[in-house]
């Protein structure tokens, strides 16, 4: 059977990325069209460089590559076979009023002995609390199934699931909300099914345990360049700084108009189409394109994405070095709208030696769904003030340099959205879509879902053909109480 010889991949980021590997490697001629000068996306990195002149590459927030994010590192294993470019971070402390310090090293692997050993060492939870803990809302955490807990949960909140939980208040900011900000997204914000399957692959099925490792460098320069170099001797041709304007049918296949910035470049054509951007590109692009019009259903459903609140990146270079023993990362709760430190100097080989140069260190500050109106001064003040109050070394440091990043580009999961959402595959023969807004048949978040996605974009262009799919790998969907769970979830229904 014959399947597509030619492809445009639209989008450089990760999704983009994992779609012009799998079809290149395949035999198809790929056109990838890149806005933005570098590849990456979200995660890439962009040359920058200090008031003194020293060049460095700034990033858009620190990312953590998990243990199970086994797509992602299978198309990381391209360039880098043995993953050299990724340390192991240690820990993940979450730090918290009165020197709480919640750590997730050392737990048991399986559930429901590591829920078990969390609860028992924690200390949040005292004995008595447990009496409290309202057994039905917790056994949703080991009862994940990609259809009972949607049916169930996806209308209820995250706020709304956790305020059930009946969790102590001390356990509740340690353990919960901070997992929940993880995502960018508000806990009245968040459906309670996705925090749920997000709870059920990163921890009860996550054999891999809660650790991550770190990029040791600038990611475009770890990975997306390289991987970039790849591709071209794939054939792929790379396009940066180059946008897709509009997207056409045609008797023979699509015509992707582009726009290199001010004037139109002409169109690229293939037999198939990937549209692997950001929502707010996607909804722009569909709004544009009048032949992907002619499913209401499926356009109506592109335009109604959600996206999050916007969130902050403030890195900082300061003159004085913070303690060695402080973690690469560290969530943070009770300190006002920071929710996380990164000592970069700590992991990153171009942080590591500005500070060793200077005496100093780099760190960077996170604020996930602030508020759209928010003012940008009050909110920089606020998060010194929690940096101050969690490392007080950091008190008289002077600030040498800064970057601020204000962005609102996060696909956002909002109770009752799930059943809405949209696919890989799209009502149009040869089209397919990619990014971690997709819903996916495999539990996953965050660049997991971008990479899955794009795999499986590929798989879907590529079926029926006598190419081999994409292998795509996974950790258990359901929980270790599921089928208990599907059968409550059926009798709720039909109470």
């Amino acid at each position: 059977m014959s399947g597509p010889r030619r492809a445009v991949v639209v989008g450089g980021g990760i999704a983009g990325l994992a779609a012009a590997t799998v079809l290149a490697e395949r035999g198809v001629k790929v056109c990838l069209v890149e806005r933005e000068g570098f590849l990456g996306g979200r995660a890439g990195s962009w040359s920058d460089q200090l008031a003194t002149g020293e060049p460095f590459e700034m990033e858009r927030g620190f990312h953590g590559f998990f243990r199970q994010y086994y797509n992602l590192r299978r198309l990381l294993r391209r360039v880098d076979p043995a993953l050299s470019q990724l340390a192991p971070a240690g820990d993940y402390p979450i730090l918290g009023p009165d020197g709480q310090v919640e750590s997730f090293t050392g737990l048991p692997r399986r559930a429901p002995w590591n829920l078990a050993a969390l609860a028992l060492r924690t200390p949040t939870i005292r004995a008595r609390d447990l009496l409290g803990i309202r057994p039905g809302p917790a056994l949703a955490m080991l009862s994940f199934d990609p259809e009972a807990t949607y049916a169930r949960w996806d209308g209820t909140s995250a706020r709304d699931y956790l305020d059930s939980l009946g969790f102590p208040t001390r356990a509740r900011r340690m353990l919960f909300d901070v997992f929940a900000h993880s995502f960018f997204s508000a806990e009245e914000e968040l459906s309670a099914a996705e925090l749920l399957m997000m709870f059920h692959w990163y921890f009860v099925a996550n054999r891999e345990g809660l650790v991550f490792d770190v990029a040791s460098r600038p990611m475009s320069t770890a990975f997306w360049g390289p991987l970039g170099q790849h591709l071209a001797r794939l054939g792929v041709d790379v396009r940066l700084e180059t946008a897709a304007a509009a997207v056409h049918a045609d008797p023979d296949g699509w015509r992707v108009e582009l726009d290199g910035g001010g004037a139109a470049t002409g169109a690229v054509t293939g037999d198939a189409v990937v549209l692997a951007v950001t929502v707010s590109a996607l909804q722009r692009l569909v709004a544009d394109s009048p032949d992907l019009a002619r499913d209401p259903g499926w356009t109506d459903a592109v335009a109604a994405l959600p996206v999050t609140r916007p969130f902050a990146v403030w890195r900082l270079w300061l003159d004085r070095a913070v303690e060695p023993g402080r973690a690469a990362f560290a969530g943070t709760t009770g300190f006002g709208r920071l929710d996380n430190i990164s000592v970069y100097d700590h992991f990153q080989d171009q942080s590591g030696a500005w500070a060793r140069a200077r005496g100093g260190s780099v760190i960077e500050l996170h604020a996930y769904a602030v508020d759209a109106g928010a003012d940008q001064d009050e909110l920089r003040a606020e998060l010194l003030a929690g940096l101050h109050a969690l490392y007080p070394e950091t008190r008289a440091a002077r600030v040498l340099d800064q970057r601020f990043l204000w962005k609102q580009d996060c696909a956002g999961f909002p109770p009752g959205a799930h059943a809405a959402r949209v696919g890989v595959a799209t009502p149009h023969r040869g089209l397919a879509l990619a990014g971690d807004f997709t819903r996916l048949p495999v539990p996953s978040a965050l660049m997991e879902r971008a990479a899955t996605s794009g795999m499986m974009a590929a798989n879907v262009l590529l079926s029926g053909t006598w190419s081999e799919p994409e292998p795509i790998e996974s950790l258990s969907a359901r929980g270790l109480f599921a089928r208990r769970g599907r059968r409550r979830a059926r009798a709720e229904q039909r109470a």
